[in-house]
């Protein structure tokens, strides 16, 4: 049986795989009750997930986090406030995974707090480490795997969501500054991986809606796009069979030719809800690998398990069946998904998706 290092390379080829890919995340609520329904904490083994080895960033022996209280005193924050690894608060919600956000420079006066604000330089970390991971992972038969970062989403969380879009309306240079100094962290992270032969190269930004893009899109060529594709150009020179892995949620049709363009390999999550599939298969398929493509706004939560069959039926059948899909629900499963879809989601992947 083909591994599932062998079953990726297929489908990100565009060659028949063995098998097709699948996988699917859960609120820590919907979590516990799988656990309960099929008597095991191994949820990925149980169904038959893809399980890639993922490569982490590890801080150097010594090295201190950064201290961001600075920017936090005096503050009021609610109880069970956390604070994530670039200083920005978290709030409880009280509403599922969501989270509020302060963010710690929502009130800078100048393109210098910008400039200052401290931010991990990992250009002399040691990757040495990262090799090994990665033969140990493919003589597993598994896939290596990093997750770059996000970029847009990190610099909005840091600056203040409607601080960050005025920004690039009104202080364009300041949107520079944020954006281009996570992009270089994220360039260090991207090149160590590939130098070590990373397969699967994860990044990403929410840059749309249900409807339409955040952006102006030369806004977004400008600002994000132009220093997404300068990282995977690195990548691409470093390691020419590197995977680059894409996450937007929302109606991204419109950038989808330019993405390919840039390098991309791997469009996530294709929410069917938003985004014409079949349109985006026909005129990107021979091109481009789809991950996602099972409604979480519409079949996981609200159809039955014949319609979550069906659907993971269909997308085989009109984009899968020569590579080219990895199939997932389009975003983290919630409390309201029947434990019978997911069920029926695994079942219908290996049904219909294998073909050896």
């Amino acid at each position: 049986m083909s591994t599932d290092l062998e079953n990726f390379r297929a489908i990100t080829e565009r060659r028949r795989p063995g098998r097709v890919l699948y996988a699917a995340g859960f609120t820590d609520d919907l979590r516990r009750r799988v656990i309960e329904h099929i008597g095991t904490e191994d949820i990925a083994g149980h169904y038959g997930f893809h399980n890639p080895v993922g490569l982490p960033i590890r801080r150097p022996e010594g090295l201190a986090p950064l201290d961001y209280s600075p920017y936090w005193q005096n503050e009021d924050l609610p109880e069970g406030t956390t604070f994530d690894g670039v200083g920005v608060a978290m709030v409880p919600s009280g509403f599922y995974h969501f989270w509020g956000y302060v963010s710690p420079l929502r009130n800078a006066a100048a393109l210098a707090d910008i400039e200052s604000y401290p931010l991990d330089d990992l250009s002399g970390w040691d990757f040495s480490y990262m090799p090994q991971l990665v033969e140990q992972a493919h003589a597993a038969g598994r896939v290596a795997c990093v997750f770059v970062g996000h970029m847009y989403e990190t610099a909005w969380q840091i600056r203040g969501y409607e601080q960050f879009l005025l920004d690039t309306i009104e202080r364009p240079a300041w949107a520079e500054c944020l954006l281009q100094r996570l992009a270089d962290q994220n360039r260090i992270k991207a090149a160590a991986a590939a130098k070590a032969g990373c397969d699967w190269f994860r990044c990403g930004d929410d840059v749309a809606n249900q409807k339409t893009l955040m952006f102006a899109p030369d806004t977004w060529r400008g600002l994000i796009h132009a220093r997404w594709a300068a990282i995977w150009a690195e990548v691409k020179t470093i390691h020419p069979d590197a995977k680059i892995w894409y996450h937007s949620d929302g109606n991204v049709f419109d950038i989808v030719g330019e993405l390919v363009d840039a390098g991309l390999d791997i469009l996530n999550p294709v929410q069917p809800e938003c985004l014409d599939v079949d349109e985006i298969h026909r005129r990107f398929g021979r091109r481009l690998t789809l991950d996602g493509c099972i409604g979480t706004q519409s079949t996981m939560p609200w159809g039955t398990p014949d319609d979550v069959r069906r659907r993971v039926k269909e997308c085989i059948e009109k984009y899968g069946r020569s590579g080219g899909l990895m199939l997932a629900p389009t975003h983290v499963l919630e409390p309201e998904v029947p434990l019978a879809n997911i069920d029926a989601f695994a079942d219908a992947c290996r049904r219909y998706g294998t073909f050896e």
